[in-house]
């Protein structure tokens, strides 16, 4: 083989390490909808509420609002807000959910907008697959898996920082 195939069919080999197959893929899609990547995290035994994370990307012409979830692993999921203010992070509810603007992206993220799964029945598990039903205003119903990965030392929380009144 000459120098140049070598090259070429390396080249190949190592770009196609990268392609993510759709086995693998952690997307959820409609025609107005994408879902990409939602999370959780492993919660210790005991602990009644988890998180949900995801990125929600809008591709019609018109607001969606994110009313509301449901899971078989938990009695109750919310829509929260984080803040800050005055050095205090505190979260809300949203009770009129969560506006996804035309032709927008919106984040849940630690610190931000994020799902509340409270009232589990059980430890959310690493590498557990968490189903989550997700209903809309102005889109269809979408089922997801929730992948439960290991915490990020950069998202850890310390227990002070978080007000949780009102739960």
């Amino acid at each position: 083989m000459n120098p140049l195939k070598k090259l070429a069919a390396s080249a190949l080999i190592a770009c196609s390490t990268l392609i993510v197959t759709p086995a693998f893929a952690h997307d959820h899609a409609s025609d107005t909808l994408t879902i990409n990547h939602p999370w959780s995290r492993p919660t210790p035994p005991g602990v009644p509420m988890g998180v949900g994370y995801m990125v929600i990307t809008n591709h019609s012409e018109k607001d969606i609002t994110f009313t509301s979830a449901t899971t078989p692993r938990a009695k109750n999921v919310s829509i929260h807000e984080s803040t800050m203010t005055d050095g205090t992070m505190s979260m809300r509810p949203l009770k009129n959910g969560l506006i996804i603007p035309a032709g927008k992206t919106v984040e849940l993220k630690p610190h931000s907008y994020h799902l509340m799964l409270e009232k589990l029945n059980g430890p959310l598990k690493e590498g557990e697959r968490v189903p989550l039903t997700m209903t809309f205003n102005g889109a269809d119903e979408m089922d997801v898996l929730l992948q439960v990965a290991p915490l990020d030392g950069d998202m850890k929380m310390e227990d002070n920082e978080m007000e949780h009144s009102g739960h």
